[in-house]
């Protein structure tokens, strides 16, 4: 994810955030008769119903895996911040309306599966009340744009733009909303800059190893809660921004997606796809970020869905920003 330094200028203007206020949902297991017995006063036997387990929870559109069934097709934004992202933009339920149809020539053989990529964690040029140059949404507003995933059978993903912050530390914030089937990560490390470091001056990075960290501990919340697969987003705009890549491992219940973020004309884009490709190891599966702005005004056009699905190999997730 990438907003200009114009944007990263304009959030340093914003203030603070608010403290978690809302509660996580609860779940009422069904019941069914009968897996015990007692006498009753007449010499009948009682039954005494006992809780059934619930059915393993499933993606949004049925289904416990990811891949190769659906390709994933999102929109990003945050509330009220047109420079952040498409659902920023107007109405929330229209922007979900206008994603499911212009998904629709992406599917390219699969199911749509529809996905909301909130920023979560919004960078600052400036370093606030605890340095870290970042600020958290209000659980009211994640709990707004789950219900509007829930009603359009979306995932969300909780973007991370961490600032000075650790991505690990930032992931645990957020773990009541990760323990939920729906939910996922996209970690940004364009904006995951060092101690002294400021973001918008200075490109961020994160490593391997720090991408495993997240990947591990999400992969603990899937086999805690019986989660269905979770989706671990990275966003990457060049190679020097994941260093020691090749490190990076495979997790059992998280599927990892690298977000090539190239800006510019169409073959600029392709040009940097096909480096980026390159060294991406096994077992991630590969985005690719259209930017309705930025591409138009230094490319001329969007590219097509035709010429996205003609990448190789084919991106499984499609972002508009």
């Amino acid at each position: 994810m990438r907003p200009s330094l114009a944007v990263v200028t304009a959030l340093a203007l914003l203030a603070g955030c608010a403290s978690p206020d809302v509660a996580t949902e609860t779940h009422t297991p069904a019941t069914t008769a009968a897996s015990s017995a007692s006498p009753g006063t007449d010499g009948s036997t009682l039954t005494t119903p006992s809780p059934t387990p619930e059915p393993p929870a499933e993606l949004p559109r049925g289904g416990r895996e990811i891949f190769p069934r659906y390709r994933l097709f999102g929109y990003s934004g945050s509330p009220g911040a047109p420079g952040q992202g498409r659902l920023g933009i107007g109405d929330l339920d229209d922007r979900m309306v206008e994603m499911e149809s212009r998904g629709k020539p992406f599917t390219g053989g699969r199911e749509l599966l529809p996905v909301m990529e909130l920023i979560a964690v919004t960078v600052h040029g400036v370093p606030g009340a605890d340095g870290m140059y970042r600020t958290r949404v209000r659980d009211s507003v994640i709990e707004e744009w789950l219900a509007m995933a829930r009603e359009h059978k979306a995932i969300l993903l909780l973007n991370i733009q961490p600032g000075r912050a650790d991505f690990i530390d930032e992931v645990r914030y957020l773990e009541k909303w990760l323990s939920e089937p729906d939910v996922g990560v996209a970690l940004d490390p364009e904006w995951a800059v060092e101690p002294g470091q400021i973001p918008g001056r200075v490109f961020g990075r994160t490593t391997g190893a720090e991408l495993n960290e997240c990947a591990a501990y999400l992969a603990d919340l899937v086999a805690e809660h019986n989660l269905p697969e979770k989706v671990m987003v990275y966003h990457q705009l060049h190679l020097d921004i994941v260093r020691n890549e090749s490190s990076l491992k495979q997790h059992d219940g998280v599927v990892l997606v690298k977000s090539i973020d190239g800006i510019g004309s169409p073959g600029a884009k392709v040009a940097t796809w096909t480096r980026i490709v390159a060294a991406t190891p096994a077992g991630v599966h590969l985005g690719f970020k259209l930017f309705y702005l930025e591409d138009v005004e230094r490319g001329g056009r969007l590219m097509t869905a035709r010429e996205v699905l003609a990448l190789t190999p084919r991106p499984e997730y499609v972002l508009f920003e």
